[in-house]
């Protein structure tokens, strides 16, 4: 048992200012005058008719003082204990338990994911402010330009984890399948909507018969141009394009003896382990040992065997003494690593790798490699990765797909071996302008230089950049190379942020961060603002650089975070080069582009360059690196000699792998004569035992837990959860409105009311959730759900106690309007009830502030849908200021008689006409929080609305949940395009 003081803290405050409050309200309404010594003789004011019996102030007297707040004390020992009670639980435990079993197994790991996602919060909003620094942004309305980018960001991250725990099995029924037929497929198409993206010809693909398919103990290269489907092709394999991101599958596509389009990824989570692209975006919890033991949490084995199985991951991958380190300070390349291992801690068939190298130095990729080869020819899984630094894999891989573009005029093809790669290395020399960059580059040296500074960065006792010397000419380009962690990126944003920030540009790594518009055309008029250019220069620039025109706006229209990566890395350089710097840092320019996106970005570089900017590019390209004017080497905060490092980002094969010559015979089964070097893991190729596929010996609380058990639950009727849920808030309204429902019952039982009401809140709350729970079965809803109640609690913390600033009521607005009532309800439960246990604000209230919460979001998820644009935003103005009042109305109402007490000229009279009683409770309301609070709420709200709405709601639009995967094309119709095919 842990005891946090925080919560204890807090609840003294609370019971502090309960007693407080209690005095400051009887003072006001003649409530503390007795028969002792007079301390303050203020005069009694009556309220004219009809609230004539209301009477404001009168004397103060010491026992009249005493006995309110002994009357107080109560209450407020009520509050210590509940705080008291908050600070020997250990919260995120009690959550991780809800979460394995019980009714409420949703909500509780919504909770945990929400516990768990408020450190990125910060996070977010860091890169958030940092980009709006990089822009050269000042001023309150930029930052109010970062709210709906930094709610980008987290619904990204929402999604991404939705993804991560869809694959880990996350209320999935785990199946087991044929091991040895990871993937049979005969002809399929692939898309989303009208548009066909993907399209395979063939049969039995992945049957160990066909000799040179995919299968069990063999490493395929998927290779192919950006755009051309190769993500999309391994998500379909995953389930995740089918069950998760609304896109059709038209033909038969088979996954260890399983129908990919009806059976979704969680129930074959234990075949099939993916690595997404970004891993850090997937990760769930906060340090390695719970990332990579998650599957295992979630299917409920018991701590100990989750922990031998995560340590014995751990030991084969060698990244055991990672295990107690925080995920946020793994290196690029220890987190892929540990995303691997997260991906096979069940021991899968079928292990999907999407872009593994992308962010990683040549000592990382080569591990990288060495690790995926040894799980394909040592482990025998069927290991599939897509890749565009094929090169890299060409000593461990079996077989290799090209997804080329579709046309006549270039059909498809599909490799077997190693082909003559056109690697970065090897490309021909970009065309350029006037005179050659090898003949101008001496000239370049003698120019006066556009930057010349020197830098030291630390972080803490840490230092990462030890005094560096940089100067830099204009027109020269600079390639700054170095391991992961050397100090290249706190090198740039220094140079960015410093002394020199106003000649100086820098696109980051995430330079999706630099966007705040919801069009291309958008971005480029903010751009042409800010440099004084006419309308339309900066679109011009970047349909320049992506070597198109944009006459039918298309362009324009488009969304920037719809484009690809590499049109992106264009527009990001095309907006940050806008007002002309002197000199202009790119990080990672060409990371994880394919050739024809690399020359798209190094040919818009080029050009910068030429017009005079100096440039600063930090990179792992050898092409980048062999074509820059100078090279500077990097490593733990130093600069090295020039040149130094080249050798260093070269390409190289992994340390140690098979070395099978590119000329190998398709299908030689490279497992089978493969030399071993160390076990990784049991052989994927072994059959489970009957006794194992039957039970496994998992105590959890004593009980032996059986596969069975993890079956996913049976859907609850819909009608019945329907009634429980009208039949719970319609409980929750009468315990809110009790002091009016007392009237109807006789004298005797009215006293019990107020204290029959604090018993019904919590139950009606708890019945409210379990009737819910069942709508957090998709993985996706359930991690929007928690980033939502993450940003809710942060936001309600935040502005708590700033005078009915409720900045919550914004959120709960616009998410209830984008996902609807029920998602709204269990929203505004979640970030109430989040926000209590991380500030000790649980008490007996908490249930009656978790239920106006949803009500308010609920409210808004029932408005009319067929509304849009501004009239939409219009009527959420509207129904804000309405559900601010009502909320503060419905709030006093059940507490009133506990805040005011007895004996005052409007406390709550017990058998009282129910006339009275509303007279008394309408003055207490409108002295206490109508002018006040609830006005300032309303304001809020209104001006909350007015700023973020339409760009939040575009936001959550974008990220809302898919109900189920629309239907493929009819048959027989032509495709109406077909960006790749693959024919086997």
């Amino acid at each position: 048992m842990s005891f946090r003081p925080g919560p204890l803290r807090a609840a003294l405050a609370l019971a502090v200012g309960f007693v407080a409050v209690r005095v400051v309200y009887r003072v006001l309404f003649h409530g503390v005058d007795g028969t002792g010594a007079v301390l303050l003789p203020l005069p009694v004011w009556p309220l004219a008719p009809p609230l004539a019996h209301v009477r404001m102030f009168g004397p103060v007297t010491a026992d009249g003082l005493t006995a309110t707040v002994v009357g107080a004390l109560p209450i407020a020992l009520t509050i210590l204990a509940f705080g008291m009670l908050s600070a020997l639980l250990d919260l995120p435990r009690l959550l991780a338990r809800g979460a394995r079993r019980g009714p409420f197994q949703g909500v509780a790991r919504a909770l945990s994911i929400a516990w768990a996602a408020l450190p990125s919060l910060a996070d977010a909003a860091r890169v958030a402010r940092r980009a709006q620094v990089l822009r050269g942004e000042r001023g309150f309305g930029a930052g109010l330009r970062t709210l709906a980018p930094a709610l980008e960001v987290t619904m990204e991250r929402a999604t991404a984890v939705g993804a991560s725990l869809e694959l880990r099995g996350y209320a999935g029924r785990g199946l087991e399948g044929d091991c040895r037929s990871p993937i049979a497929h005969g002809p399929l198409a692939l898309g989303f909507g009208d548009d066909t993206v993907v399209t395979i010809d063939g049969s039995s693909v992945g049957a160990d018969a066909v000799s040179d398919g995919i299968r069990t103990g063999s490493l395929t290269v998927l290779t192919g141009a950006t755009g051309s489907g190769k993500t999309t092709l391994l998500r379909a394999l995953s389930g995740l394009h089918t069950h998760l991101e609304g896109g059709w599958l038209d033909g038969a596509l088979s996954i260890a003896g399983h129908d990919r389009a009806d059976t979704p990824p969680r129930d074959l989570s234990r075949l099939v382990g993916v690595v997404l692209q970004n891993p850090r975006a997937g990760f769930v919890t906060t340090n390695v040992r719970d990332e990579i033991g998650l599957a295992l949490e979630l299917r409920g084995l018991a701590r100990v065997l989750v922990d031998e199985r995560v340590r014995d991951v751990a030991d084969r991958l060698g990244i055991a003494a990672l295990l107690d380190r925080r995920l946020r300070e793994l290196s690029a390349g220890q987190a892929t690593l540990v995303a691997i291992a997260a991906a096979i801690v069940e021991q899968p068939v079928l292990l999907l790798v999407d872009e593994p190298l992308a962010d990683l130095d040549r000592s990382a990729r080569a591990r990288i490699v060495t690790l995926l080869g040894a799980l394909a020819h040592e482990a025998g899984m069927c290991v599939i990765v897509a890749e565009h630094r094929g090169a890299e894999l060409a000593g461990v891989a079996d077989v290799w797909l090209h997804l080329t573009a579709a046309s006549a005029a270039t059909p498809a093809t599909v490799t077997t071996r190693p082909s003559p790669f056109t690697t970065p290395e090897s490309r021909p020399p970009l065309p350029t302008e006037g005179p050659s960059r090898a003949a101008t580059a001496a000239d370049l040296r003698s120019c006066e230089p556009a930057l010349s500074t020197r830098v030291t960065v630390r972080y803490g006792q840490r230092l990462a950049v030890d005094d560096v010397a940089v100067t830099l000419h204009p027109g020269e380009v600079v390639a700054l190379v170095g391991p992961n962690g050397a100090g290249k990126s706190s090198l740039l944003l220094a140079l960015a942020t410093g002394e020199h920030a106003r000649d100086v540009r820098l696109v980051p790594d995430d330079a999706d961060a630099l966007f705040v518009r919801d069009t291309v055309a958008a971005e480029c008029r903010r751009a042409d603002r800010r440099a004084h250019l006419p309308v339309g220069t900066t679109l011009t620039r970047v349909a320049a650089l992506l070597g198109r025109g944009d006459e039918d706006g298309e362009l324009g229209r488009r969304h920037p975070r719809d484009l690809s990566a590499g049109q992106r890395r264009c527009l990001a350089l095309a907006i940050q080069t806008a007002t002309r710097p002197r000199v202009l840092l790119v990080d990672e320019p060409t990371r994880g582009l394919d050739p024809d996106a690399r020359r798209m970005v190094d040919a818009a570089v080029t050009r910068i360059a030429a017009a005079g900017t100096a440039v600063l590019v930090a990179t792992h390209d050898a092409a980048v690196i062999s074509r820059a004017d100078v090279a500077l080497g990097m490593d733990a905060g130093r600069l090295c000699a020039a040149g130094t490092t080249t050798a260093a980002a070269a390409p190289a094969t992994a340390a140690g792998a098979p070395a099978t010559a590119p000329g190998a015979a398709p299908g030689t089964d490279r497992g089978a004569t493969h030399q071993p070097r160390a076990e990784i893991l049991h052989s994927a190729r072994t059959q489970p035992s009957e006794a194992a596929t039957a039970a496994e010996p998992d105590e959890i609380g004593g009980a032996r837990n059986t596969r069975a058990q993890t079956t996913a639950r049976g859907r609850r009727p819909r009608r019945a959860l329907t009634v429980a849920l009208v039949a719970a808030n319609v409980l929750a309204a009468a315990a809110f409105l009790w002091p009016l429902a007392a009237t109807a019952l006789p004298a005797q039982a009215q006293a019990a009311v107020g204290p029959i009401a604090l018993s019904l809140a919590p139950l009606a709350a708890l019945a409210t959730l379990a009737a819910l729970d069942t709508t957090v079965r998709s993985a996706q809803t359930l991690a929007l759900l928690a980033v939502l109640a993450a940003i809710g609690a942060a936001v309600r913390i935040a502005s708590t106690g700033v005078g009915g600033v409720e900045a919550l009521f914004v959120l709960l607005i616009l998410a209830g309007r984008a996902y609807g009532a029920r998602f709204g309800l269990l929203l505004g439960a979640a970030s109430v009830g989040l926000s209590a246990l991380l500030w000790g604000g649980v008490g007996p209230w908490l249930p009656f502030q978790m239920f106006a919460c949803a009500w308010v979001a609920a409210g808004a998820g029932l408005l009319p849908r067929r509304v849009r644009g501004g009239a939409e935003i219009a009527m959420l103005m509207g129904y804000g200021v309405a559900a601010a009042y009502a909320f503060g109305l419905i709030m006093n109402m059940w507490f009133w008689p506990f805040a005011v007490g007895g004996g005052t000229s409007i406390s709550y009279v017990p058998g009282a006409p129910l006339p009275q009683n509303m007279g008394a409770f309408l003055v207490y309301s409108l002295v206490t929080s109508t002018l006040s609070w609830d006005t300032v709420r309303a304001l809020t709200t209104v001006i909350g609305i007015c700023l973020v709405g339409r760009a939040v709601l575009r936001s959550l639009r974008r990220a809302k949940p898919v109900a189920a995967a629309p239907s493929p094309p009819r048959t027989g119709a032509s495709p109406r395009s077909a960006l790749a095919r693959v024919e086997s």
